[in-house]
Protein backbone atom coordinates (compact mmCIF):
# COMPACT_ATOMS: atom_id res chain seq x y z
CA UNK A 1 0.00 0.00 0.00
CA UNK A 2 2.85 2.65 1.11
CA UNK A 3 4.45 1.35 -2.37
CA UNK A 4 1.35 1.95 -3.97
CA UNK A 5 0.81 5.38 -2.50
CA UNK A 6 4.59 6.99 -3.12
CA UNK A 7 4.44 5.93 -6.93
CA UNK A 8 1.02 7.33 -7.34
CA UNK A 9 2.95 10.78 -5.18
CA UNK A 10 5.24 10.84 -7.01
CA UNK A 11 4.74 10.65 -10.54
CA UNK A 12 1.94 13.51 -9.84
CA UNK A 13 4.04 15.65 -8.87
CA UNK A 14 6.11 15.51 -11.71
CA UNK A 15 3.17 16.85 -13.30
CA UNK A 16 2.96 19.96 -11.39
CA UNK A 17 5.25 22.19 -13.51
CA UNK A 18 3.93 21.52 -16.50
CA UNK A 19 0.52 21.43 -15.27
CA UNK A 20 1.12 25.38 -14.09
CA UNK A 21 2.94 26.37 -17.05
CA UNK A 22 0.20 25.08 -19.19
CA UNK A 23 -2.43 26.92 -17.76
CA UNK A 24 -1.02 30.13 -17.36
CA UNK A 25 -1.11 29.58 -21.17
CA UNK A 26 -4.59 28.91 -21.47
CA UNK A 27 -5.49 31.57 -18.73
CA UNK A 28 -3.53 34.05 -20.46
CA UNK A 29 -5.32 33.00 -23.66
CA UNK A 30 -8.99 32.52 -22.20
CA UNK A 31 -8.37 35.87 -20.73
CA UNK A 32 -7.63 37.76 -23.67
CA UNK A 33 -9.78 36.45 -26.11
CA UNK A 34 -13.36 35.16 -23.86
CA UNK A 35 -15.72 38.16 -24.94
CA UNK A 36 -14.62 37.43 -28.81
CA UNK A 37 -14.77 34.08 -28.65
CA UNK A 38 -18.57 34.48 -27.51
CA UNK A 39 -19.52 37.05 -30.23
CA UNK A 40 -18.03 34.78 -32.91
CA UNK A 41 -19.96 31.65 -31.91
CA UNK A 42 -23.15 34.61 -31.48
CA UNK A 43 -22.86 35.95 -34.92
CA UNK A 44 -22.03 32.38 -36.95
CA UNK A 45 -25.35 31.76 -37.71
CA UNK A 46 -25.83 28.77 -39.96
CA UNK A 47 -21.84 28.05 -39.46
CA UNK A 48 -22.13 27.14 -35.84
CA UNK A 49 -21.45 23.83 -35.73
CA UNK A 50 -18.12 24.43 -37.91
CA UNK A 51 -17.31 27.61 -35.51
CA UNK A 52 -18.34 25.73 -32.22
CA UNK A 53 -16.46 22.44 -32.64
CA UNK A 54 -13.32 24.55 -33.51
CA UNK A 55 -13.24 26.55 -30.66
CA UNK A 56 -14.19 23.75 -28.31
CA UNK A 57 -11.33 21.79 -28.95
CA UNK A 58 -9.57 24.76 -26.90
CA UNK A 59 -9.98 24.18 -23.29
CA UNK A 60 -11.05 27.59 -22.35
CA UNK A 61 -12.42 27.70 -19.07
CA UNK A 62 -15.91 27.18 -19.04
CA UNK A 63 -16.64 27.42 -23.19
CA UNK A 64 -19.01 24.92 -22.55
CA UNK A 65 -20.91 26.85 -19.67
CA UNK A 66 -20.73 29.85 -22.11
CA UNK A 67 -22.28 27.93 -25.05
CA UNK A 68 -24.74 26.15 -22.63
CA UNK A 69 -25.97 29.74 -21.54
CA UNK A 70 -26.08 30.90 -25.13
CA UNK A 71 -28.10 28.10 -26.20
CA UNK A 72 -30.39 28.40 -23.09
CA UNK A 73 -31.29 32.03 -24.08
CA UNK A 74 -31.82 30.70 -28.09
CA UNK A 75 -28.85 32.57 -29.80
CA UNK A 76 -27.09 29.34 -30.86
CA UNK A 77 -28.74 26.06 -32.83
CA UNK A 78 -29.03 22.89 -30.69
CA UNK A 79 -26.68 21.87 -33.26
CA UNK A 80 -24.13 24.54 -32.09
CA UNK A 81 -24.31 23.42 -28.74
CA UNK A 82 -23.73 19.52 -29.32
CA UNK A 83 -20.69 20.71 -31.49
CA UNK A 84 -19.39 22.17 -28.77
CA UNK A 85 -20.11 19.74 -26.00
CA UNK A 86 -18.38 16.99 -28.10
CA UNK A 87 -15.59 18.81 -28.62
CA UNK A 88 -14.57 20.21 -25.43
CA UNK A 89 -11.31 18.44 -24.53
CA UNK A 90 -11.20 19.81 -21.16
CA UNK A 91 -8.75 18.58 -19.24
CA UNK A 92 -7.28 16.30 -21.62
CA UNK A 93 -4.52 18.63 -23.27
CA UNK A 94 -2.87 20.12 -19.90
CA UNK A 95 -2.46 16.15 -19.05
CA UNK A 96 -0.95 14.96 -22.67
CA UNK A 97 1.10 18.11 -23.11
CA UNK A 98 2.36 17.11 -18.90
CA UNK A 99 3.37 13.42 -19.91
CA UNK A 100 5.11 14.57 -23.15
CA UNK A 101 2.87 12.92 -25.44
CA UNK A 102 3.64 13.14 -28.89
CA UNK A 103 2.17 16.06 -30.60
CA UNK A 104 0.69 14.03 -33.76
CA UNK A 105 -1.12 11.91 -31.42
CA UNK A 106 -3.06 14.70 -29.84
CA UNK A 107 -3.64 16.58 -32.91
CA UNK A 108 -5.21 13.34 -34.20
CA UNK A 109 -7.13 13.40 -31.34
CA UNK A 110 -8.45 16.58 -31.37
CA UNK A 111 -8.62 15.98 -34.77
CA UNK A 112 -11.49 13.46 -34.59
CA UNK A 113 -13.35 15.32 -32.05
CA UNK A 114 -13.55 18.10 -34.27
CA UNK A 115 -14.70 16.28 -37.08
CA UNK A 116 -17.56 14.22 -35.13
CA UNK A 117 -18.97 17.49 -33.41
CA UNK A 118 -18.98 19.42 -36.71
CA UNK A 119 -20.46 16.61 -38.54
CA UNK A 120 -22.73 16.36 -35.93
CA UNK A 121 -23.49 19.60 -34.91
CA UNK A 122 -24.38 20.00 -38.92
CA UNK A 123 -26.74 16.94 -38.99
CA UNK A 124 -28.51 17.75 -36.12
CA UNK A 125 -29.70 21.76 -37.48
CA UNK A 126 -30.26 20.01 -40.69
CA UNK A 127 -33.20 17.31 -38.83
CA UNK A 128 -34.57 20.00 -36.24
CA UNK A 129 -34.86 22.57 -39.67
CA UNK A 130 -36.41 25.44 -36.83
CA UNK A 131 -35.07 28.75 -37.17
CA UNK A 132 -33.84 30.21 -33.37
CA UNK A 133 -35.42 33.83 -32.62
CA UNK A 134 -33.00 36.09 -31.00
CA UNK A 135 -34.49 36.19 -27.53
CA UNK A 136 -32.48 38.81 -24.63
CA UNK A 137 -29.40 37.00 -23.72
CA UNK A 138 -29.13 36.37 -19.90
CA UNK A 139 -25.84 35.10 -19.66
CA UNK A 140 -24.64 34.03 -16.17
CA UNK A 141 -20.63 33.79 -16.54
CA UNK A 142 -20.30 30.98 -14.60
CA UNK A 143 -16.82 30.70 -15.52
CA UNK A 144 -15.35 33.84 -13.90
CA UNK A 145 -17.77 32.90 -10.64
CA UNK A 146 -17.42 29.31 -10.21
CA UNK A 147 -14.46 28.02 -12.56
CA UNK A 148 -11.59 29.91 -13.13
CA UNK A 149 -11.59 32.70 -10.29
CA UNK A 150 -10.80 35.35 -13.27
CA UNK A 151 -11.51 38.18 -11.31
CA UNK A 152 -7.94 37.41 -9.05
CA UNK A 153 -5.42 37.16 -11.48
CA UNK A 154 -4.65 34.57 -14.17
CA UNK A 155 -1.43 33.59 -12.22
CA UNK A 156 -3.43 32.94 -9.15
CA UNK A 157 -6.23 31.21 -10.92
CA UNK A 158 -3.50 29.38 -13.04
CA UNK A 159 -2.21 28.08 -9.60
CA UNK A 160 -5.92 27.03 -8.01
CA UNK A 161 -6.46 25.26 -11.42
CA UNK A 162 -2.79 23.33 -10.69
CA UNK A 163 -3.82 22.41 -7.43
CA UNK A 164 -7.11 21.09 -8.01
CA UNK A 165 -5.82 19.03 -11.12
CA UNK A 166 -3.01 17.72 -8.89
CA UNK A 167 -5.15 16.46 -5.95
CA UNK A 168 -7.57 15.07 -9.07
CA UNK A 169 -4.92 13.46 -10.83
CA UNK A 170 -3.47 11.83 -7.62
CA UNK A 171 -6.79 10.29 -6.29
CA UNK A 172 -7.23 8.87 -9.47
CA UNK A 173 -3.68 7.74 -9.56
CA UNK A 174 -4.30 6.47 -6.31
CA UNK A 175 -7.22 4.51 -7.40
CA UNK A 176 -6.03 2.92 -10.51
CA UNK A 177 -2.75 1.81 -8.95
CA UNK A 178 -4.91 0.06 -6.51
CA UNK A 179 -7.67 -1.29 -9.11
CA UNK A 180 -4.36 -2.92 -11.19
CA UNK A 181 -2.68 -4.21 -7.62
CA UNK A 182 -5.86 -5.70 -6.51
CA UNK A 183 -7.48 -7.10 -10.23
CA UNK A 184 -4.42 -7.25 -12.01
CA UNK A 185 -3.60 -4.83 -14.66
CA UNK A 186 -3.52 -7.50 -17.35
CA UNK A 187 -7.18 -8.67 -16.27
CA UNK A 188 -8.25 -5.05 -16.08
CA UNK A 189 -7.22 -4.66 -19.90
CA UNK A 190 -8.35 -7.58 -20.95
CA UNK A 191 -11.77 -7.02 -19.78
CA UNK A 192 -11.89 -3.25 -21.04
CA UNK A 193 -10.19 -3.91 -24.24
CA UNK A 194 -11.57 -7.04 -25.64
CA UNK A 195 -15.32 -5.74 -25.54
CA UNK A 196 -15.03 -3.26 -28.19
CA UNK A 197 -18.84 -2.76 -27.92
CA UNK A 198 -18.91 -2.82 -23.90
CA UNK A 199 -16.15 -0.31 -23.25
CA UNK A 200 -17.35 2.81 -24.86
CA UNK A 201 -20.77 1.96 -23.44
CA UNK A 202 -18.87 2.52 -19.92
CA UNK A 203 -16.53 5.19 -21.16
CA UNK A 204 -19.75 7.22 -22.16
CA UNK A 205 -21.27 7.01 -18.47
CA UNK A 206 -17.51 8.11 -16.99
CA UNK A 207 -18.39 11.21 -19.40
CA UNK A 208 -21.18 11.87 -17.97
CA UNK A 209 -19.92 13.44 -14.80
CA UNK A 210 -20.32 17.17 -14.83
CA UNK A 211 -16.81 18.39 -14.43
CA UNK A 212 -13.05 17.26 -15.29
CA UNK A 213 -13.05 14.26 -13.39
CA UNK A 214 -14.40 12.47 -16.50
CA UNK A 215 -11.73 13.54 -18.39
CA UNK A 216 -9.23 13.07 -16.18
CA UNK A 217 -10.20 9.71 -15.34
CA UNK A 218 -10.63 8.71 -19.12
CA UNK A 219 -6.72 10.40 -19.90
CA UNK A 220 -5.13 8.72 -17.06
CA UNK A 221 -6.42 4.92 -17.99
CA UNK A 222 -5.68 5.43 -21.62
CA UNK A 223 -1.87 6.60 -20.54
CA UNK A 224 -1.65 3.66 -18.74
CA UNK A 225 -2.76 1.37 -21.24
CA UNK A 226 -5.54 0.15 -19.61
CA UNK A 227 -8.50 1.56 -22.26
CA UNK A 228 -7.86 1.87 -25.91
CA UNK A 229 -7.98 5.70 -27.90
CA UNK A 230 -11.44 4.78 -29.06
CA UNK A 231 -12.87 3.80 -25.28
CA UNK A 232 -11.05 6.99 -24.44
CA UNK A 233 -12.50 9.60 -27.03
CA UNK A 234 -15.89 8.23 -26.42
CA UNK A 235 -16.02 9.38 -23.25
CA UNK A 236 -14.15 12.56 -24.24
CA UNK A 237 -16.62 13.28 -26.66
CA UNK A 238 -19.43 12.96 -24.04
CA UNK A 239 -17.84 14.75 -21.71
CA UNK A 240 -18.56 18.57 -21.49
CA UNK A 241 -17.28 19.81 -18.31
CA UNK A 242 -19.73 21.64 -15.77
CA UNK A 243 -21.61 22.77 -19.08
CA UNK A 244 -23.98 20.02 -18.30
CA UNK A 245 -24.75 20.50 -14.87
CA UNK A 246 -25.30 24.14 -16.17
CA UNK A 247 -27.75 23.09 -18.84
CA UNK A 248 -29.88 21.56 -16.44
CA UNK A 249 -29.86 24.96 -14.33
CA UNK A 250 -30.11 27.46 -17.06
CA UNK A 251 -32.46 25.50 -19.53
CA UNK A 252 -36.53 25.35 -18.99
CA UNK A 253 -37.51 22.03 -19.52
CA UNK A 254 -36.01 18.84 -17.56
CA UNK A 255 -37.14 16.25 -20.66
CA UNK A 256 -35.42 18.50 -23.04
CA UNK A 257 -32.43 18.71 -21.23
CA UNK A 258 -32.28 14.68 -20.67
CA UNK A 259 -32.72 14.18 -24.82
CA UNK A 260 -29.92 16.47 -25.59
CA UNK A 261 -27.58 14.58 -22.49
CA UNK A 262 -29.39 11.46 -24.24
CA UNK A 263 -28.08 12.29 -27.74
CA UNK A 264 -24.62 13.61 -26.70
CA UNK A 265 -24.03 10.30 -25.16
CA UNK A 266 -25.63 8.16 -27.95
CA UNK A 267 -23.01 10.12 -30.51
CA UNK A 268 -20.28 9.88 -28.98
CA UNK A 269 -20.56 5.93 -27.57
CA UNK A 270 -21.46 5.28 -31.26
CA UNK A 271 -18.45 7.28 -32.92
CA UNK A 272 -15.99 5.35 -30.39
CA UNK A 273 -17.58 1.96 -31.25
CA UNK A 274 -16.84 2.65 -34.93
CA UNK A 275 -13.15 3.92 -34.44
CA UNK A 276 -13.36 0.65 -32.13
CA UNK A 277 -14.33 -1.58 -35.03
CA UNK A 278 -12.35 0.50 -37.70
CA UNK A 279 -9.65 -0.65 -35.85
CA UNK A 280 -8.02 3.15 -35.21
CA UNK A 281 -4.98 3.06 -33.15
CA UNK A 282 -2.95 6.00 -31.92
Amino acid sequence: MLEILLDAIIDSVKLVPFLFITYLIMEYIEHKTKDKTKEVVKKSGKYGPLIGSILGIFPQCGFSVSATNLYAARVITLGTLIAVYLSTSDEMLPIFLSEAVPLNTILTILGIKLIVGMIAGFVIDLIMRKKHKQEEEKIIDLCEKEHCHCEHGIVKSALKHTLSIFIFILLVTIMINLLMFVIGEENIKNFLQNRPILAPIIAGFIGLIPNCASSVILTQMYLENMISVATMISGLLVGAGVGLAVLFKMNKGVKQNIRIVALLYAIGVVAGIIIELIGISI
